[in-house]
């Protein structure tokens, strides 16, 4: 049985399986790339038992206390705490009952990630110290889960995997560690982005994104294609889709409601355009533990 996590501001980014077929066609990205990466806060209840997973996977605490059992070994896990299980080992982990944990977490693989692997299933402690930077490891996680969230254009995705070495880098070379540069943008693509995640729940069309940024439709085809190496409606599919595993995930909606609020009035084009694109139909993207 599925169990709603209900975890109040949650969120999560599964990667859909052609967009990790290219991380891994892609020389930049193949030795390191995130698949999944989530934060859990006040995780009451949470849960996961598993024989093993094709990926590593990292969580780190920040408040609260919860537990990973490996080899009938359980270690507690508390604030400015992490470990990182590594690929393929069986293992369990939970909240504890009365203070559970707040967590980050990210599954991660390539051909060289199992450098990052530091102190393998085993729990590390990060003393707390005026260069500890606590806060600029989060931002870290925020740039990583923010590009992936912003859709998957080649520039996104090269960025938030470039962000995880940064990051898995920022644990296992703690005296080194540095704080992150933040980049904006205000360029009419962006615009144009921000304007399609304000509206997923409608059809919209070549023109009115074009007429959105002041562009004739051969112009902004152009330039978005040139920007991000994907097609605008290609990438607003995208968006859709990610908008809806989130629903899928975190709330009890029928399957034909969360295609309305994608901008699908036909549940079944909807399962179509869902399963081309993750893999897997709705209910079994419901169906399937993460994190």
């Amino acid at each position: 049985m599925r169990k709603k996590e209900g975890f109040k501001e949650e969120k999560s980014v599964i990667l859909p399986r052609g967009i990790l077929k290219e991380l891994k066609e892609n020389e930049l990205m193949n030795a390191l790339m995130v698949t999944d990466i989530g934060y859990y806060p006040n995780a009451e209840n949470h849960y996961r038992k598993r024989k093993g997973s094709a990926q590593h996977i990292l969580i780190y605490c920040i408040d609260g206390e919860g537990w990973v059992e490996i080899d009938n070994k359980r270690q507690v896990i508390k604030k400015n705490e992490y470990i990182i299980i590594s690929a393929f080992t069986p293992h369990r982990y939970g909240a504890n009952n009365r203070n559970p944990w707040s967590i980050y977490w990210i599954h991660f693989t390539g051909d060289k990630s199992h450098i990052f692997v530091n102190h393998p299933n085993e729990k590390v402690e990060i003393d707390l110290s005026v260069n500890s930077r606590f806060k600029d490891r989060i931002l870290l996680f925020e740039e990583i889960y923010n590009n992936l969230e912003m859709g998957y254009s080649k520039d996104n995705l090269e960025y938030a995997n470039i962000c995880l070495w940064h990051m898995l880098g920022s644990l296992r070379y703690l005296s080194q560690f540095r704080k992150i540069k933040e980049i904006h943008s205000s360029d009419r693509i962006a615009k144009s982005i921000a304007f399609m995640r304000g509206h997923l729940n409608e059809k919209l069309s070549l023109e009115t994104l074009a007429a959105h940024v002041g562009l004739s439709v051969a112009q902004y085809c152009s330039l978005f294609k040139k920007k991000t190496s994907r097609s605008p409606l290609d990438y607003l599919t995208h968006l859709k889709i990610q908008k809806a595993c989130g629903l899928l995930d975190f709330s009890d909606l029928k399957i034909n409601e969360i295609a309305k609020q994608v901008g699908y009035t036909d549940p079944f084009y909807f399962t179509r355009v869902f399963s081309k694109v993750m893999g897997l139909s709705p209910k079994k993207y419901r169906n399937t533990i993460k994190g």
